[in-house]
């Protein structure tokens, strides 16, 4: 029998799919509008690569959402453990440099958040 995907881990797919998606379609659209918000240049190109990549990451979780079963979803899961604790590290190591303005701590946060939730779901589901 095929084991059904969590009530949870589906609410945090949708939660991901939400905050990569329109984090995206800012880093992607109008990087310097919220690198103004946020006080940090992002004038550079590579932020546009980084929006397209989040973008990317939303739509994936937007996909998980939509699944049912757990098999469907397990290697997503994988890669949003990996990605969410990697990026949190780089931004940490970014701050400690100073190559990241103190607002990078809500990213750091944000990222913290979806790996306990995605870590939690993995071991369970």
């Amino acid at each position: 029998m095929e084991k059904s995907m969590s009530s949870g881990l589906r609410t945090t797919f949708l939660a991901h799919a939400i905050v990569a998606i329109l984090l995206g379609l800012g880093y992607l659209l109008i990087p310097e509008m919220v690198g103004g918000i946020l006080q940090w240049d992002m004038s550079d190109p590579a932020y546009r690569t980084l929006g397209a990549a989040m973008l990317s990451i939303g739509i994936m979780s937007w996909l998980g959402y939509r699944a049912s079963l757990w098999d469907e979803v397990k290697i997503t899961v994988q890669f949003e453990i990996v990605w969410t604790v990697l990026g949190a590290v780089v931004l940490v190591w970014m701050l400690l440099t100073g190559a990241a303005p103190m607002a990078a701590w809500l990213n750091v946060a944000v990222l913290v958040v979806f790996a306990i939730l995605f870590g939690y779901f993995y071991t369970r589901d």
